[in-house]
């Protein structure tokens, strides 16, 4: 049956013209945007997890920049501990020729005051933007952002590379810090929970004293005083301290105290007295045929020093005495270990902030790779079937001209 009212063919090839110029709509966004997926409204789902891939790639890209500038940072330090080391051989060679009795230790040690000071040049030149990790400024860690790690929950939290900081500087001078209260009532233990001026223990010839570090809380102060004043060989009174920091424990405080009473010793050529360290203990034994007096205490609430620079003892060098030139040599190994172990601490933290930057950039390779499976559009795919598309609408628009003449048959019955 034939109507004037309704065309039903029209009505047909009107709505696949329709739907023809929505898909032709598509593939021409598809090629225009080179994606298949460019708005929530495409596909919410896929398009949600492009999204947040998307901002991760970005953070790595600044991780990136963040690690590069370590990197750096690193480098500097790694090579100034270096040049230090070789420094410090060059010295050792001098103290070696100062061990003889026939040659001209005071211009031996005349060139051992060029090398101190060409030692404070380069630590003092060590620094990167502003920050150097040798200079002894701080003893906090060096944080470099390395990466996101985001839970399956969707939780992201940051990761951090620490880069300890050594310290290589060679000023001599320690102050002290201001101390006040009540005594420590147990001289083997350093006990940091109140203000304590610290209480003397006297040991005996042959015999030992163990302090313990039983505690450790930042800012708080840690000394031994070693006073064997009227004795025979008569060091005098020795005061050793430390101040932690946020993240010294029981164990690096112990070492920081033993080092320095140990590198004293070194220095002066004193063989009378023995200090060990296990863990958080610290021993130090007297051999010295006299009694020694040792007072351990901790001090909380007061004012703090500053400690010497970790190559100090550099500054106490003397070759032009047999005594002097004889302590030297034991002290400058100590110290050409203090600037190996800096240089390798260096090396060791370069390589892992190297290592990081290639495995950043390969993870946003491979991020960037796997949103693009997500959501761009296969081009040879979407100009084919542009193609297609353009070809179904020109027939359809030939399809929907020649249902609308249909009706116009009607008019030759009333003719």
């Amino acid at each position: 049956m034939s109507s004037i009212l309704t065309n039903n063919s029209a009505m047909v090839a009107l709505d696949t013209l329709r739907n023809i110029n929505k898909d032709l709509a598509s593939v021409q966004n598809q090629i225009s945007t080179g994606k298949t997926v460019s708005s929530a409204k495409d596909n919410s789902a896929i398009w949600a997890i492009s999204t947040v891939m998307s901002t991760d790639v970005e953070s790595f890209k600044t991780i990136s920049d963040s690690l590069n500038l370590g990197s750096s940072t690193v480098g500097v330090a790694r090579v100034a501990s270096e040049k230090v080391t070789e420094l410090l051989q060059d010295m050792k060679n001098l103290i070696v020729n100062a061990q003889g009795a026939n040659v001209d230790r005071t211009k031996i040690q005349t060139e051992i005051g060029e090398i101190r000071e060409n030692i404070s040049s380069v630590v003092g030149a060590a620094q990167f933007n502003g920050l150097n990790l040798v200079d002894g400024s701080s003893s906090a860690d060096m944080k470099i952002l390395s990466s996101l790690d985001r839970s399956s929950s969707g939780t992201v939290s940051a990761a951090f590379i620490d880069v300890a900081r050594h310290d290589l500087s060679i000023s001599n001078s320690a102050t002290g810090a201001t101390f006040g209260g009540t005594a420590v009532t147990d001289t083997s233990i350093i006990d940091n929970g109140g203000t304590n001026a610290g209480t003397a223990a006297t040991v005996a010839d042959g015999g030992s004293q163990a302090i313990t570090i039983a505690s450790v809380a930042d800012g708080n102060s840690y000394r031994l005083v070693l006073d064997d004043s009227g004795a025979a060989n008569d060091l005098g009174q020795r005061t050793f301290e430390y101040v932690a920091g946020t993240d010294d424990s029981a164990n690096s405080v112990a070492a920081n105290l033993a080092n320095q009473v140990s590198t004293f010793f070194a220095a002066t050529g004193e063989t009378n007295y023995t200090v060990s360290r296990a863990d958080d203990v610290i021993t130090i034994t007297n051999n010295s045929g006299d009694d020694l007096t040792l007072t351990a205490a901790s001090a909380t609430g007061g004012t703090a020093g500053t400690s010497a620079g970790g190559l100090g003892n550099v500054s106490s060098i003397d070759v032009t005495t047999d005594a002097g030139a004889t302590a030297a040599l034991t002290s400058i190994e100590s110290l050409l270990q203090t600037s190996i172990d800096a240089a390798a601490g260096f090396g060791s933290s370069q390589t892992r902030i190297e290592n990081q930057t290639d495995f950043v950039s390969s993870l946003v390779d491979s991020m960037t790779s796997g949103i693009g499976g997500l959501v761009d559009a296969d081009m040879e795919a979407a100009s084919a079937k542009l193609q297609a598309l353009q070809v179904q609408q020109q027939l359809g628009v030939q399809s929907l001209s020649i249902a609308n003449q249909a009706p116009q048959t009607l008019l030759s019955l009333f003719r």
